[in-house]
């Protein structure tokens, strides 16, 4: 097997973050403002951790017209370069950070949104946050009546669906474009006068509008908006198009209303803890689900520890709930980046050590609560496990700070096949054996549910949230799935 690029960090990705649910993307835009491209960048890095793999930003002047640059690789790495975003001028600006899905095919610089498009009655670009359900019915239509893709992306649909349109405006041709489209979208467009806001009927992704000075901000999270000082004004509501120009923000609501389903997984682990969700703090959220968990499935311990970093506020609520003391017995390599040492099979097996460490005069001899956010396929867990025996520990418990992921999302979530889910295959006894641990407890759906002010629960009759990777009820049929041969939960 020949050895990879002494750069090449693919390997820690799959050994480590290849057992995680990932987002599959941020969206960012800005009007109003001089040189919008940088704080485009800004937001996008504040976003990173929505989508690691690359990165484009469009910008639009009047000098100039639209200009584009798209790269693979993290912001810092790309857009920070002054001579790069010399070439992005203008008061009005859209980026976009992704991630590739898992065992896909290799990344291709023409698949990096965002999306532009020259129609009659000017140019658009778009960027989009989610996953279209009908896209590989919807692309078969086109091509079949003409339309040449260029990437494998589902957001170009849309593209093609506006230039078919017959309406007059762009705006028009997007909400008739998006009255075809099934499944989550949360997208920033802009043409050359108007930053453009768009949320799915059902509102499963995020979307933040906040302002800056004279100038408006759209974003996935709030802590993009924080990163360049804009003020946090609202969310856009499901179902809602907001068209900003320099007169404001005109909103209308061109879809049919429909309950909201917001993705519950974004309080337990996409969006980051130093966001706001619905007038509530992440942070609070994911601390209130240790709580919860502590009181669900107690246990005879010495300490509480998180598997960092997203396992840390919960870790502390359940600490603070069971009055077991919280150590950071395990550590984090913030440095963990590009290898200066060619990546051999050794190297490669290292996977999560590389990463984590254990601190072993700290877990030596001690009976450990392990909490983390979820347990996907298990890999990660069973290496933790051994890495703390390793170490001394006398005992080792897990405690998942999210029901059993048994179901794969269709709405815009990298999430294995569902026969690579753990919980699929095996109960929760069946797991704690895979996982050779001496406990292994999830928080229940409605423990989550009260964690997130739900304060009676799941209500079972009309979810509140978009849980289906814990429930398997999709409140939008994944119709290409279906298509292909996935069975949906059968009835009960």
């Amino acid at each position: 097997m020949p050895a990879a690029h002494p750069f090449d960090t693919s390997y820690l990705r799959d050994a480590t973050d290849g057992d995680k649910l990932k987002e599959e993307c941020g969206v960012f835009g800005v009007i109003g403002v001089p040189e919008a491209a940088n704080f485009v960048a800004l937001g996008l890095h504040a976003l990173q951790h929505r989508g690691q793999e690359a990165g484009g930003i469009v910008s639009y002047d009047a000098g100039t017209g639209f200009n584009s640059q798209r790269r693979f690789g993290y912001v810092r790495d790309n857009f920070t370069k002054q001579s790069l975003m010399e070439t992005l001028p203008g008061e009005l600006s859209i980026g976009h950070v992704r991630y590739s899905t898992s065992g896909g095919k290799a990344p291709v610089l023409r698949d990096v949104q965002p999306f532009f498009g020259e129609f009659s009655m000017g140019g658009a670009a778009i960027a989009h946050n989610g996953n279209i359900t009908n896209a590989v019915a919807l692309r078969r239509e086109l091509i079949e009546r003409g339309s040449i893709f260029q990437s494998n992306s589902d957001t170009e649909c849309i593209i093609h669906l506006m230039a078919r349109s017959m309406q007059r405006t762009i705006p028009e041709r997007m909400e008739d474009a998006l009255r075809r489209v099934e499944g989550a979208f949360s997208i920033v467009a802009m043409t050359r006068t108007k930053l453009i806001g768009v949320r799915d009927p059902l509102g499963v992704r995020p979307l933040v509008l906040g302002q800056l000075g004279g100038g408006y901000v759209l974003s996935s999270e709030t802590c993009a908006l924080d990163i360049i000082g804009a003020k946090y004004v609202r969310e856009i509501e499901p179902g809602e198009l907001v068209m900003i120009t320099a007169q404001g923000v005109e909103s209308h609501f061109p879809f049919r209303r429909q309950k909201p389903r917001f993705c519950i997984f974004e309080h337990v682990y996409f969006s980051r803890p130093d966001s706001i969700i619905g007038s509530r703090s992440v942070y609070e959220t994911r601390r209130q689900i240790g709580v919860e968990l502590a009181k669900e499935s107690p246990v005879d311990a010495d300490l509480v520890c998180p598997v960092p970093d997203s396992g840390v506020p919960a870790a502390i609520g359940y600490s603070q709930e069971s009055g077991i003391p919280y150590a950071m017995g395990i550590i984090r390599n913030q440095y963990m980046g590009r290898t200066f040492i060619e990546p051999t099979d050794q190297i490669r097996n290292m996977g999560v050590r590389l990463k984590l460490n254990v601190n072993r005069a700290l877990i030596q001899g001690k009976r450990v609560i392990l909490v983390d956010d979820s347990v996907v396929r298990g890999t990660t867990s069973r290496k933790i496990r051994e890495m703390i025996l390793d170490a001394g520990a006398a005992e080792v418990h897990f405690r998942i700070a999210s029901p059993p992921t048994a179901w794969p999302c269709f709405y815009g979530v990298d999430t294995p096949q569902r026969e690579k889910l753990l919980a699929a295959t095996m109960s929760e006894e069946e797991m704690r054996e895979h996982l050779a641990v001496d406990s292994l407890k999830f928080i229940s759906l409605d423990g989550l549910y009260r964690a997130v002010g739900e304060t009676s629960g799941r209500d079972d009759s009309s979810p509140q949230y978009c849980d289906a990777c814990f429930s398997g009820e999709y409140p939008v049929k994944p119709s290409d799935q279906i298509e292909q041969g996935f069975e949906l939960k059968a009835a009960e």
